[in-house]
């Protein structure tokens, strides 16, 4: 339940002076304001002078960095920040997480869990990992913090990163739309939208999944974790699910085989500006060219079962890759999670640009689905008498 503002920043406050605090971390705006930096993080470190209050700070072309002395220096710094309109506060001491999130009506949507994380005063300078969401986050404790987990949620979010603006745009007071197609138990979800919103962005999020036991799940969990107004499930087929208005983002996470080209090719329909789509299972093509012969001179490609499934791996994704670019947007095919950790590490990002296709990328494209003699699943689900359906 929402809070009053002034009484959640009290006890934000009361953490950040009080000597068990670990770690501390302010981002994001506030409806209609600007805070003066973009970030600001809090931790407490041991010097020779004694302990002190370190306090970094990012205006985004240079971070500022300055130790302050416990008492009315520390004081005088904290209420400074707390002054200023940033739209979320995270907040560790060795013995609870407090996360803070200031609504549009400006009130504080608060969650308080235990924490059991060690001093940071005896860690002395050493840091561990920087990941973008800090392991900490109380969101670990809802969707489980393994290290494989928040190696994939960290790889994720970098990409994300690397594909939206630095800062929120568009109309102001239009959140921006995602969607998660395929969601599954969601958890890249919910890090998507803790992390956007830990920005500044006003987000609106939807998962969409085929099992309805998903839905309730995940509904479930945004509810506990206060979200429940900014993150919705529907239960329903990639190709039909309803999701209106039309998102600007949509995401696809390992969507099996052609659940993918589904996926993609409602984010053409939708004319998404972002897209970021995880392919896993590559069966369609793979059939496709055991059914056909080989073009020459190309036999060793295909001779051995597994060179020819790989190989329809890659073939699959150039094809989407060329058919995003077909249809005006600009596609990267990148390395999601290193293959150390799992076989289905590539990243399909597009963003829309609008261009037309030009002669070479439609003859590049129909040469390559030529010679191979293959129907990729994308172009007939972008044909134009599917759009009509």
């Amino acid at each position: 339940m929402p809070e009053p503002l002034d009484s959640a920043l009290a006890e934000v406050r009361s953490m950040l002076l009080d000597p068990a605090l670990t770690r501390a971390v302010a981002a994001g705006r506030r409806r209609g304001q600007r805070p003066s930096v973009v970030r600001a993080e809090l931790r407490p470190v041991a010097l020779k002078a004694g302990p002190r209050l370190q306090i970094s700070t990012s205006d985004r072309d240079r971070p500022y960095t300055r130790n302050v002395a416990p008492g009315p220096e520390a004081d005088a710094a904290v209420e400074a920040l707390l002054a200023e309109p940033f739209g979320n506060w995270h907040v560790e001491t060795t013995g609870a997480t407090l996360q803070l999130r200031v609504t549009k009506s400006g009130e504080a949507q608060v969650h308080r869990s235990a924490s059991e994380r060690p001093a940071a005063g005896a860690a002395g300078h050493d840091r561990a990992k920087e990941y973008l969401l800090d392991p900490g986050d109380p969101l670990f404790a809802e969707i489980g913090g393994s290290a494989a987990k928040r190696r994939q949620v960290d790889a994720f979010l970098r990409a994300l990163v690397a594909t939206l603006p630095a800062e929120p745009t568009g109309e102001p007071g239009r959140p921006l739309r995602v969607v998660d197609l395929g969601c599954g138990n969601a958890y890249l979800s919910f890090a998507a939208y803790r992390y956007l919103s830990g920005l500044g962005w006003d987000v609106e999020l939807v998962g969409v999944d085929v099992r309805d036991d998903q839905r309730r799940r995940n509904t479930a969990l945004a509810q506990r974790l206060g979200w429940a107004d900014r993150v919705r499930f529907v239960a329903g087929a990639i190709a039909d699910a309803v999701v209106d208005p039309a998102p600007d983002l949509v995401l696809a996470l390992h969507a099996c085989d052609t659940a993918t080209d589904e996926a993609l090719a409602r984010a053409v329909r939708w004319d998404a500006l972002w897209v970021l789509a995880a392919p896993c299972c590559h069966h369609d093509i793979a059939a496709q060219l055991r059914a056909r012969p080989t073009p020459a001179p190309y036999e060793l490609l295909t001779r051995q079962g597994i060179l020819r499934e790989r190989f329809a791996d890659v073939l699959t994704d150039a094809l989407r890759a060329g058919l995003l670019r077909l249809h005006g947007y600009r596609a990267e095919v990148v390395e999601f999670v290193d293959s150390v950790h799992t076989p289905r590490n590539l990243l399909i990002r597009a963003r829309r640009t609008g261009a037309e296709p030009t002669a070479a990328h439609q003859a590049e494209y129909q040469e390559l689905v030529t010679r191979w003699r293959v129907s990729p699943r994308l172009e007939t689900l972008l044909a134009p008498q599917a759009a009509k359906r």
